[in-house]
């Protein structure tokens, strides 16, 4: 079983952007939304997502906690396109930089179109209690916080919060 520990925060100023030494754009999608998840109709999140050339079909159960079951498998571009037609919600899109620091690697998630103005860093760990430098650039840790899973942005944007 694939297991994810994952910490999430958002980012505190543009410190990161020279660091970066690469960046893959990406635009992902669910096939169930935040509701059904927090009806308890589902466990598990069920995404689609192309990142530059490639394309994955993800499932990630869902835990209010920094570790999760994820199960990730590689699927053609051509099915992914078909797949995100059918995804409910909006389309995620952005840009995601690769930021090395102190030894970690950090994705840091630049959101476009309806998630404009997010910008939120992850680190995966090898166990839950690894300990890890934060870069200064690092802010607030959102890693519990659901309203930043990507789930729950694609059908509440990031624009949308001010209104409700």
């Amino acid at each position: 079983m694939a297991l994810e520990i994952e910490r999430k925060f958002l980012v505190a100023g543009d410190g990161w952007r020279a660091a970066a030494h690469a960046v893959v754009p990406m635009a992902q999608g669910y096939i169930n939304d935040m509701g059904a998840m927090d009806r308890g109709e589902q466990k598990a999140s069920v995404r689609v997502r192309i990142q530059g050339d490639e394309a994955f079909l993800n499932l990630k159960s869902r835990e209010l906690d920094h570790t999760r079951q994820e199960f990730d498998y590689r699927i053609p571009v051509d099915d992914a396109r078909a797949l995100l037609a059918l995804c409910v919600g909006g389309l995620v899109d952005k840009r995601r930089h690769l930021v090395r620091h102190a030894g970690h690697l950090w994705e840091v998630d630049e959101f476009l179109g309806d998630n404009a103005g997010l910008v939120v860093a992850e680190i995966e760990l090898d166990h839950a209690d690894e300990p890890f430098e934060r870069p200064d650039w690092l802010g607030s840790e959102v890693t519990d916080d659901p309203r930043y899973y990507n789930l729950a942005l694609a059908s509440h944007p990031y624009t949308r919060w001010a209104s409700g």
